[in-house]
């Protein structure tokens, strides 16, 4: 099968990098895919018809043109898996209003929606031991309080468990900080990660879907 993988960022997608193999295989062997990283999660636009905007690289602005081109060419791949993080949606709400994205474009039977809760970093959170691998000094009191998936600024509460100073060494930083400190977790934390021991539900919702679709 080939996959067409679609992150809102490029941190999100280079953790993918390191998960995708473990979790269907090397790239080219049984399976094939492409990541493709947008510039920020963006919104729906109210009006599927119109046309979206080539200037906006934010991911949700793009979706309809994006789903419609894959379902108008038959045969380039076999699923596009659509990854961004639920932030405060309502899950169930955000998650039916992508699927009526997906219908209105006729890719519904291409596409798959998952949602990291709230924020991708929870699936650092999840996996526990590869955290304290690469960050054999994290602040294990700290990380003890983590209650999994849930609404807790999520990115933040990670950077105060194993960044210098915190959440707010990194605030006072400033632009661009907090994306390299992203790009840096998936660096160094993605590449230990075992996606069956993960605890968080929503990434175990992306690696069970994307194991059935390849038969894993």
């Amino acid at each position: 099968m080939h996959f067409e993988i679609l992150t809102e960022d490029s941190s999100g997608m280079r953790l993918l990098e390191y998960l995708l193999p473990k979790l269907v295989g090397p790239n080219g062997e049984q399976h094939t895919w492409r990541l493709h990283s947008y510039k920020g999660i963006g919104h729906l636009p109210a009006d599927l018809s119109s046309a979206a905007d080539p200037a906006k690289r934010q991911l949700l602005d793009q979706l309809h043109r994006l789903l419609r081109g894959y379902a108008k060419t038959p045969g380039w791949c076999d699923a596009v898996i659509v990854v961004v993080d639920s932030d405060r949606h309502d899950c169930i709400a955000f998650l039916a209003e992508l699927k009526q994205v997906a219908v209105a474009c006729g890719a519904e039977h291409l596409a798959m929606f998952r949602l990291a809760i709230e924020e991708t970093e929870a699936w650092y959170l999840g996996d526990r031991d590869a955290l304290l691998t690469a960050y054999p000094n994290a602040k294990k009191a700290h990380l003890d309080r983590y209650d999994q998936d849930s609404l807790c600024d999520t990115w933040e509460f990670l950077a105060d468990i194993v960044h210098p100073g915190g959440r707010r060494a990194v605030q006072k930083a400033g632009w661009p900080t907090a994306g390299n400190l992203k790009h840096e977790w998936a660096d160094r934390i993605g590449p230990h990660m075992d996606p069956d021991r993960n605890l968080s539900p929503s990434f175990g919702k992306l690696r069970d879907g994307l194991r059935r679709l390849a038969k894993v």
